[in-house]
């Protein structure tokens, strides 16, 4: 059982590591790469804030949002979960974090998905800024939001530092949690 479970951890390593270290890219790749995950952060937060009305609310006011536009999570009781995000505030590049977690569970498949951290207030956004990472759940306040969340939010029920909303779930695999995935900047070179 021991060997079998190590051999699916060897393997989703792999997997994690194959999907965004094909190598490390030239010059030209890398800015096709970032180039690349501005457009479809953007794009995905787009996409988010016209199909979700409480992400929309929450974007009219937000100082900030960290857009994952993809996420690959792969287990077999072993598990982990990988991309690559960007943070941007006033519509402008502000930085790029990658998002990774492991887990050990009742866990079998393949999915991504992505998410976005909406940032409500300054002291959320310098937080994020100026942490070398941390993990989500721990650090500024945060709400994961349900598609039902902008039914109930005004601009007066906002209360949270931080609001997580994840969309586009694709693959065989049940759930796509977010407390204990670690957050951390990354460098523009760094970018796969």
């Amino acid at each position: 059982m021991f060997r079998s479970s190590l051999g699916v951890v060897m393997g989703v390593v792999t997997l994690l590591s194959l999907s965004g270290c094909a190598g490390q890219p030239g010059s030209a790749a890398r800015e096709s790469s970032v180039a690349n995950l501005e457009a479809h952060a953007r794009t995905s937060f787009a996409e988010l804030i016209e199909s979700n009305d409480g992400a929309k609310l929450l974007a009219e006011d937000a100082v900030g949002v960290l857009v994952f536009p993809k996420i690959l999570k792969a287990g077999l009781t072993f598990g982990g979960q990988y991309g690559e995000g960007v943070l941007l505030k006033n519509d402008e590049v502000a930085g790029y974090f990658n998002s990774v977690s492991a887990s050990f569970g009742l866990q079998a498949g393949v999915q991504t998905f992505g998410y976005a951290l909406i940032l409500t207030n300054d002291k959320a956004l310098t937080y994020i800024q100026e942490a070398s990472g941390w993990e989500i759940g721990l650090g500024p306040s945060l709400v994961i939001a349900d598609r039902g969340i902008g039914k109930s939010l005004t601009s007066t029920t906002v209360r949270s530092d931080i609001y997580a909303f994840v969309f586009d779930q694709k693959g065989l695999m049940a759930g796509s949690g977010l407390h204990g995935t670690k957050v951390t900047p990354i460098f523009r070179d760094e970018v796969k």
